[in-house]
């Protein structure tokens, strides 16, 4: 019997490829195709009007978006907690942040009304959405029940 290796589409958090990579070696991470770097950091990917599709609409993998913005003192205070979150959840889910006040567009065009506000997309679609800070802990439980 021939076993069936079922790949992944994993959009490298620097460069923005696209990268197909075997659901069974999605642990041991890998490095990009085209810029050569590592496929998972453990840290939150930053996103901006340029690589947004690519990260939303064109990976395979979970992506949680904190949008934020510098002046706002939850966000600052989340922001830790948030990078603990990645590094316990890749490669299960990528976790992602936009900056409201660069990417204000965005922002608009997602509703954003409060800050911080996480929203779990899933091949294009919000699957999931929370506003208000949460500890390290918390946000793992929230993302768990919604990927």
């Amino acid at each position: 019997m021939t076993q069936t290796t079922h790949n992944r589409i994993i959009i490298c958090p620097h460069c923005a490829a696209a990268n197909r990579v075997p659901v069974d070696r999605l642990q041991a991470g890998g490095h990009c195709g085209k810029c050569k770097s590592p496929l998972f950091t453990g840290q939150p990917v930053e996103l901006t009007s340029a690589n947004f599709a690519a990260h939303i609409e064109r990976g395979d993998l979970p992506v949680v978006v904190d949008f934020w913005a510098p002046w706002c003192g939850p966000c600052r205070a989340m922001a830790p907690a948030f990078e603990q979150a990645a590094a316990q959840l890749e490669p299960k889910v990528r976790l992602a942040k936009l900056n409201t006040e660069d990417e204000q567009t965005l922002a608009v065009r997602y509703g954003i009304r409060s800050i911080p506000t996480l929203i779990v997309f899933e091949r294009g679609r919000e699957m999931a959405r929370q506003s208000g800070a949460m500890d390290a802990s918390s946000l793992v439980r929230w993302i768990n029940s919604h990927i």
